[in-house]
């Protein structure tokens, strides 16, 4: 029994002459998510090595700018299988005792975006190319790139897939050859190797023969592909003449659809590029965008309102149906040749490898899966996705896409590097690509869209106000004048009555006095 523990960062793996090695997946039920892989042969004691998944945040204080055609830039938070330790082993897997203690690497890179060759076309449509590039960030970051961690060879397993149903004597050559090269089930390499692409003599062998096999050359990372390249043509509609089609793709790559899969309804490439969408939402409204990566379209529903910043939002999640196998939901038939309900078999457009696409943990997906790799916790706070959307306009205010990469492993007759595995959909990695407005765009936006629309809403009540106020002033006025003509008339038409009467009665005075009376005036 080993009693020594290895230093963290490294793990010994046993290279046995014969080629057999047994590996089983296990767990100690860790929170975060640790699996463990026992190495047996017949000529040594049983080894195990655990691997911790990890867990991501949200990226605070990075920000997405420019969701338009224009240069941009946003947060992307890799996740990767870290925490290495020796364990040791006295009868079975079932009892793991932990030598060495377990780092955790959590490396974060800053992602930044540009558009090149914007061309506007007569059809109402803009194409452009949008290249990323990726720094890290160790101030924000768990470890190191440089840190050293296990994991399994996707080279050399995906390889032994694709040859499961080949000749025995084919087998035996790719055996002979694994061996010469050095290769093995499961490799020793630093984190910024197995994200950015580290030398492999057997790329160099596999491009030499099959040149087009793999779209890399030299280098074989997780996200080599990714870093200092575009996502490919995008040809997308400007909304000028009809703004419900703003930034609705028209074309990717000079195709209206993929021949990935099997449908055409899954073929069709459906929503925008992911930067923004129609403005004047409604909770009916459903947003659909087109993933180079996930190389198909997707869907995103409604679920809730809410506010970011002040700023009103309506909150967009994944459906349970996004990866479901078509058994489940049957217009996801076109997707397979399916496994397990919740994970999506991409390996016609990732180089035929056994790889499938999904939710952190298995989230959403059929129980089975996260149960064969023990110390799997999905849960929707911390593995489900969402974009927070400013429904006025469209523009994503807030968001936050997590996805999780496996490999399909098994052990392949004839190939003896992979030995005994069992049949287990391993994740190898998942990533969150995370980012909110803040900073200058995002005052201007509230200050533009919030607040001074408030403002006009309630100056629109002062100034109906006002205006009655305004209104009332010259019929007051023209009230008070009335009333005024009617006293004056009515104090005139009396003095002429009165006047009349003392004439009348003068004149009586004058005709009833006797002849010879002398009247006398008297004058006050």
């Amino acid at each position: 029994m080993l009693t020594t523990a290895l230093q963290s960062g490294s793990c010994y793996h046993p290279h046995f002459t014969d080629g057999r090695t047994e590996a089983l997946v296990v767990s100690d039920g860790d929170r975060m998510g640790t699996w463990a892989l026992c190495l047996q042969s017949a000529h040594s004691e049983p080894l195990c090595c655990t691997v911790s998944l990890g867990e991501a945040g949200i990226c605070a204080g990075e920000a997405v700018k420019d969701s338009g055609a224009w240069p941009g830039e946003g947060c992307v938070r890799m996740w990767v299988p870290f925490g290495v330790a020796l364990m040791s082993l006295a009868v079975s897997c079932s009892g793991l005792r932990e030598l060495g203690p377990a780092d955790h690497w959590l490396p974060t890179r800053r992602e930044f975006r540009h558009k090149s060759n914007i061309t506007f076309n007569d059809n109402d449509t803009v194409s452009f190319l949008e290249y990323r590039s990726f720094q890290f960030q160790p101030d924000k970051s768990h470890g190191l790139e440089s840190d050293y961690i296990v994991m399994p060879n996707i080279l050399v397993l995906a390889a032994a897939m694709l040859m499961e149903n080949k000749p025995m004597s084919l087998k035996l050559i790719m055996t002979l050859a694994f061996s010469t090269l050095g290769e093995r089930a499961f490799m020793n390499r630093t984190v910024g190797e197995i994200m950015w692409g580290y030398e492999d003599p057997l790329i160099h062998l596999i491009n030499k023969y099959l040149p087009n096999m793999f779209p890399f050359k030299g280098k074989f990372g997780l996200f080599a592909e990714l870093n200092n390249s575009d996502s490919g043509l995008f040809t997308v509609f400007t909304g000028v003449k009809d703004f419900s089609r703003i930034h609705l793709v028209d074309k990717w790559n000079g195709l209206s659809k993929v021949s990935f899969w099997h449908s055409d309804q899954c073929n069709m490439i459906n929503g925008t590029s992911g930067q923004m969408w129609a403005p004047f939402m409604t909770p009916e409204t459903s947003l659909e965008f087109y993933s180079p990566e996930a190389c198909r379209s997707m869907n995103l529903i409604y679920k809730e309102s809410g506010t970011f910043e002040g700023i009103p939002t309506y909150r967009f999640v994944a459906p349970s149906t996004l990866f479901a196998n078509g058994s489940v939901y049957p217009p996801n038939e076109g997707f397979c040749p399916c496994r397990e309900s919740g994970i999506q078999n991409v390996s016609t457009c990732r180089f035929n490898a056994p790889l499938f696409l999904s939710h952190p943990h298995f989230y959403n997906a059929d129980p089975v899966l996260a149960e064969a790799v023990l110390g799997l916790h999905p849960n929707q706070e911390e593995h489900s996705l969402f974009l927070d959307i400013h429904p006025v306009t469209g523009i994503p205010m807030n968001c936050s896409v997590k996805l999780q990469l496996s490999l399909y492993i098994k052990a392949i007759r004839g190939i003896g590097q992979t030995g005994k595995i069992q049949p287990v959909v391993l994740p190898l990695v998942w990533f969150e690509e995370s980012g909110a407005m803040e900073g200058k765009p995002l005052r201007t936006f509230y200050t533009q869209l919030v607040l001074m629309p408030s403002v006009l809403q309630y100056a629109q009540y002062v100034l109906l106000a006002l205006g009655c106020v305004l209104l009332l002033i010259p019929i007051i006025h023209q009230i008070r004048s009335q009333e005024k003509c009617y006293l004056f008339w009515s104090s005139s038409k009396k003095g002429s009555k009165d006047k009349e009467a003392i004439q009348a009665y003068s004149e009586s005075l004058m005709t009833s006095a006797p002849k010879g009376t002398v009247l006398q005036e008297a004058r006050l």
